[in-house]
């Protein structure tokens, strides 16, 4: 790109997206061009609400819009695979909610269409870029808590059972472990890597997805890690790092905070407040219109190995605890 602005779209205008558009307006780098519901209604509001020159009431006329150079897609789980494929099918780069497909599969073919084409990929994975993640990765690399030994991690809120809520629709890819546990596994895929061995048990609504899931990884380092995430209770939502020679603590919300505590065998080092800007995705933004504008078709933060690692392990313990979804291929 020779361009000074990435222009953006964005398909899929719920929650995120509005939260996501919000942060878009605080780029220096990118401009919001295009936003599509299936709802004109909706498109038109949005489209006010952020300032955005165009809207569509659909997604393919979006896609193949030639003023997009770049698509957030923040549709449901079920629909990453089929809606990236279409925006990569037209060109347009694509930054894609996690979890960036529902198997392994569908990301491997996902990966595969964006690197034939030499077009810019990126599974959506905020927390990689929140400051105050990057000073937890600061102390680490600095030696700070010695070598790592393990990790504990949880994310949980309780939430009113719905058979057709995004949260308990299996067929939009419900669950707590693709929803919210797939931010302490991909935590501890960034600190320890690919587990050897996979534990996970959980327990299921009556349409089929998980409400909690436990999940135990060890590695043959002998380091340990014990995740949780769950749809029945408040849990604290916090993340611990063990070392030899010490621990992190990162406070609530793991995911996206805003404070984490260096500790040392002694006892507290230092808290440090380290605020995110906006609500937290302009970090990966101007990471995404960083690459865009130097002609990188992938991120140095998070680049697509991280994706594949990242739903292959997220495999391993749907496999563990029964979990299957339907496989999306259709993307015409």
């Amino acid at each position: 790109m020779t361009a000074t602005k990435v222009k953006w779209g964005i398909i899929g205008l719920g929650r995120i997206a509005h939260k996501f558009a919000s942060d878009l307006l605080l780029s220096e780098q990118g401009h919001l061009t295009a936003v599509a519901s299936r709802s004109a209604d909706r498109a038109k509001a949005f489209s006010a609400e952020f300032q955005s020159e165009r809207w569509f009431s659909s997604y393919r006329d979006l896609c193949e819009s030639d003023e997009v150079d770049v698509v957030y897609i923040a549709t449901p789980h079920s629909s990453h695979f089929e809606h990236t494929m279409m925006c990569l099918e037209n060109g347009k780069a694509v930054l894609c909610e996690k979890p960036m497909g529902l198997s392994l599969k569908e990301v491997e073919q996902m990966v595969d269409a964006a690197r034939e084409k030499n077009l810019f990929l990126m599974e959506a994975m905020w927390t990689r870029f929140i400051p105050a993640i990057e000073k937890v990765l600061e102390w680490i690399d600095d030696g700070k808590i010695g070598e790592l030994i393990s990790i504990r991690a949880d994310f949980g809120f309780r939430t009113q059972y719905n058979p057709e809520s995004r949260h308990f629709n299996k067929g939009l890819g419900g669950g707590s472990l693709m929803d919210i546990g797939i931010y302490p596994v991909y935590l501890t895929l960034l600190l320890l890597g690919l587990p050897d061995h996979v534990r996970a048990m959980s327990r299921s609504s009556a349409s089929g997805v998980d409400t909690f899931c436990a999940m135990l990884f060890d590695y043959k380092g002998q380091q340990k890690a014990i995740l949780e995430s769950s749809l029945e209770s408040n849990t604290p939502t916090e993340a611990f790092i063990y070392g030899t020679e010490g621990h992190i603590k990162i406070h609530r919300r793991f995911h996206q905070p805003n404070k984490v505590s260096l500790y040392s065998e002694k006892g507290l080092v230092e808290t440090l407040e380290i605020p995110f800007t906006g609500n937290g995705y302009l970090h990966e933004i101007e990471d995404v219109n960083r690459c865009l504008l130097k002609g990188e078709n992938e991120s140095e933060k998070h680049p697509l190995q991280m994706s594949l690692d990242l739903i292959f392990i997220l495999d391993r313990v749907k496999a563990e605890i029964g979990l299957e979804f339907t496989e999306n291929s259709n993307f015409s």
